[in-house]
């Protein structure tokens, strides 16, 4: 069992839950407080939406989570706030108020998730609600489906909410009288334990002894074996407060720049160094889950989960990224793909965890391209991913490394592929010779999301979009916009 204590808009709890416990069973069967709707169970519809704030912060920040797939022992230490906490002394919160003027719910059931998401873009601090862009709205409510009112009245919302004059309620910037760093853990027997360890060291201890463990981090996987399989998650060892887990550091490594990335970083706080310097890589997270997923889900957890259609390794494959895995033993390093294996089959030992990420600066003349393709732009799984990165000199490409998603057993490098680019001019016959080679690299599998020859057909598609964005920049834009 695990003790947590946090604090649920504003007021000090103190539970005792078993750890497979989600923060919507918490919050709905064991707090009685049922505002919090449970809509898929998968973290796709935002009905669950609540918002998670670090009591460390000065001010507070929240992000945005489902708490249907968000482990309860999570909360340790943390400020949770419900739709319940919002409106307070009297006040509705301002996304309250500007829902009721805008007419932005009908049904209701999915509109306390809406608004917690609308919370969150409220109080957070690096979003100016008085100059929201359109692009900025739709990541934040992105997560959030709404059946029966149009999400009109719901943008509309959004954009009023800073006309609403507000006064935070007294509890807001509440604080737990002994908040503890991880919360406590007793393990019954072998059979059945839970352990949040705070070190690596600790963490490569706990590993060792139970190799069978789940680690789990942002759960968004794991999670769905119980919510989506009723499958007990009774071993469970947490991983989010180790703290060398949680780094981001600018670093040398096999004589190169670059950056180390801890394995519990989420997508959010990857975001940043994105942005500044892999754009496309930037661009192709906002099609990844939702906003509620990104704040969770880690770098490290979609590169353990070795799935064929995980968004990230094959970008990270492009750009030649290493792992660190680590153990009591030691520390090793692979470059990533040597490191998957089979279907869901890593190199990692029984022992072993991935600890951190290795990914190489790129020069001023590098470039990459990553695009994805799925049955819905937004928060789907990817049916076919590929990712291009080089450099172009006198219209000749060097450096090239192609890696795509989908189209085998694990996410995979073209070898073949770059070979019939490498060196050469950006010519049709030299991108027709890349195509075909596309038999060599791949079996593309078939399963719900596409057939073995519309996944040839997909790559082979990706290529010739490579080479139209090379040989005609100005296509680049057309094609950018095609996409959305």
């Amino acid at each position: 069992m695990a003790i947590i204590e946090f604090l649920l808009n504003g007021v000090p709890k103190q539970c005792t839950v078993s750890p497979d416990t989600s923060i919507l069973t918490l919050l709905r069967e064991h707090l009685g407080t049922t505002g919090t709707k449970e809509g898929c169970a998968s973290g796709d519809c935002g009905a669950c939406t609540v918002a998670i704030g670090d009591l460390a912060d000065t001010p507070r920040a929240y992000t945005s989570a489902n708490a249907c797939i968000t482990p309860a022992h999570q909360l340790q230490g943390k400020a949770l706030v419900t739709i319940e906490g919002l409106a307070a002394e009297g006040q509705l919160h301002p996304a309250q108020a500007a829902m009721i003027e805008c007419h932005g719910s009908q049904c209701g059931f999915c509109t306390p998730g809406v608004v917690m998401s609308l919370f969150t873009l409220y109080e957070s601090p690096d979003k100016d609600t008085l100059s929201l862009t359109p692009e900025q709205l739709e990541e934040s409510l992105g997560g959030n489906l709404c059946r029966c009112t149009g999400y009109r009245p719901i943008r509309d919302a959004a954009l009023q909410m800073h006309t609403h004059s507000y006064e935070r309620p007294s509890w807001y910037n509440a604080t737990l009288p002994k908040a503890s760093s991880s919360s406590t853990n007793t393990q019954n027997s072998n059979e059945c334990f839970f352990v949040q360890p705070t070190s690596l060291a600790d963490l490569a201890a706990a590993r060792l002894r139970f190799p069978d463990a789940r680690l789990v981090a942002g759960g968004t996987d794991l999670w769905l074996e119980s919510t989506q399989r009723l499958t007990p998650l009774d071993q469970l060892i947490d991983v989010t407060h180790v703290k060398e887990l949680l780094t981001l550091k600018v670093d040398e490594f096999n004589n190169q720049s670059g950056w180390w990335v801890g394995a519990g970083v989420t997508y959010t706080q990857l975001e940043p160094l994105l942005n500044s310097h892999f754009p496309a890589f930037r661009h192709l997270l906002q099609r990844l889950g939702s906003q509620q997923i990104r704040n969770r889900g880690t770098l490290g957890g979609n590169i353990a989960n070795a799935s064929p259609i995980g968004d990230t390794p094959p970008v990270l494959l492009a750009l030649g990224a290493w792992v660190e895995l680590a153990s009591t033993s030691g520390t090793r390093y692979l470059p990533l793909d040597h490191f998957f294996k089979g279907y869901k089959k890593t190199a990692l030992a029984a022992d072993e965890i991935l600890s951190r990420i290795f990914i190489p600066k790129p020069s001023n003349t590098h470039a990459l391209r990553a695009w994805k393709l799925s049955k819905r732009r937004e928060d789907d799984i990817s049916a076919v991913l590929g990712a291009f990165s080089y450099r172009l000199e006198k219209d000749t490409l060097h450096d090239v490394r192609i890696a795509f998603g989908g189209m085998d057993a694990i996410p995979k490098r073209a070898l073949a592929m770059e070979k019939k680019l490498e060196g050469q001019k950006v010519t049709v016959d030299t991108f027709r010779a890349a195509q075909a080679a596309i038999a060599q690299d791949f079996t593309p599998m078939s399963d719900v999301r596409g057939s073995d020859v519309y996944r040839q057909q997909a790559a082979a598609n990706l290529i010739e979009r490579l080479y139209l964005t090379l040989s005609t920049p100005d296509q680049e834009v057309m094609l950018h916009a095609y996409a959305h």
